[in-house]
């Protein structure tokens, strides 16, 4: 029997480097020179280089990535359309500059531009699991950096209880905002706990490029233990309140949608089961798992609140 002996440089496959951030990286360098010399501020030159950050491996997604395409072309964006196929519509929605309200219960309301506020935080980059109340998931790594950054430049009152997040309306882009039945702007919301959670993220990236306009960008909430429609699109605004929010979907069907809308596989939604899910791209059956498989990271923010609607 041959005896393999293995050499002091070889590593196994798992410690490579993802493709991604090699190519983001040198994209990075390769451009740095001139864009640096231009006067461009590190955040301009992050999102010209595609948005390299490192993997943040805390929250192993446990399933293989979607591939981009699909995760780009499969989109729910009601301001464009209730089709899915709402990724040509969206390239019209301007995506820089960009700015972000924080108001409401806060020590100084503020306006902020993106490239500033990305500036004050530090970027990495998750792979996160992303469940769809309508029972489709996919699996796609994210660019961003965690909403407790955020509330360290916000500064919240300390009686400030719940957080809103607003989606930006655009009108002469945006045909849906002429549907007058929806409760427009889009609107959703958490308590404070929750936004201080450590998987609240904030992105900017998607596949190691800015967020597509279809998929939330330039900058979006994720709540990955949540179903999708908490995820907040395209931020124009954060605000601070005392008040629990009642949020676009909660306001129209309240006995659909409510106001936690943790994932949960034993809690059917009124019309369909929400024991599996369909993943993009292979579109494969799997079993879906109790806050979406992040357990771990937040059934502690739900203690002694058996007596709530926690599941839709």
């Amino acid at each position: 029997m041959p005896i393999r002996i293995p050499r002091g440089w070889e590593l196994p496959e798992s410690a490579a480097t993802p493709e991604h951030l090699v190519l983001g990286r040198r994209k990075a360098m390769g451009l740095g020179a001139g864009l640096i010399a231009g006067g461009l501020a590190a955040p301009a030159l992050a999102q010209q280089a595609g948005m390299a950050a490192m993997r943040n491996t805390r929250y192993p997604p446990e399933r293989a990535l979607t591939p981009e395409r699909d995760a780009t072309s499969y989109n729910n964006y009601y301001e464009f359309g209730s089709s899915k196929n709402v990724s040509g519509a969206a390239q019209r929605l301007r995506q820089s500059p960009w700015t972000l309200r924080l108001e409401g219960m806060v020590e100084k309301p503020q306006e902020i531009g993106l490239e500033d506020l990305l500036k004050r935080v530090s970027l990495e980059e998750r792979v996160l699991r992303h469940r769809c109340v309508e029972a489709w998931a996919m699996t796609v790594p994210w660019t961003g950096f965690a909403m407790s950054d955020l509330l360290k430049i916000a500064t919240p009152l300390s009686s400030a209880k719940y957080v809103v997040f607003e989606t930006v309306r655009e009108p002469s882009v945006m045909p849906g905002l002429r549907q007058s039945w929806y409760p427009w702007p889009y609107t959703e919301g958490c308590t404070i706990e929750e936004a201080a959670n450590e998987l609240c993220f904030l992105a900017v990236g998607l596949y190691g490029k800015p967020v597509p306009a279809q998929n939330g960008g330039p900058i979006r909430v994720l709540f990955p233990w949540k179903y999708g429609f908490k995820s907040g699109k395209s931020l124009a605004a954060i605000r601070f309140t005392d008040t629990r929010p009642v949020s676009f979907w909660e306001k129209l069907q309240p006995s659909e949608y409510g106001f936690w809308a943790n994932v949960n596989p034993e809690v059917p939604h009124p019309r369909w089961s929400q024991a599996s899910e369909r993943l993009l791209g292979s579109n494969e059956r799997v079993p879906t798992k109790l806050f979406n498989g992040y357990g771990a990271f937040v059934a502690d923010l739900y203690q002694g609140l058996q007596s709530e609607r926690l599941y839709l």
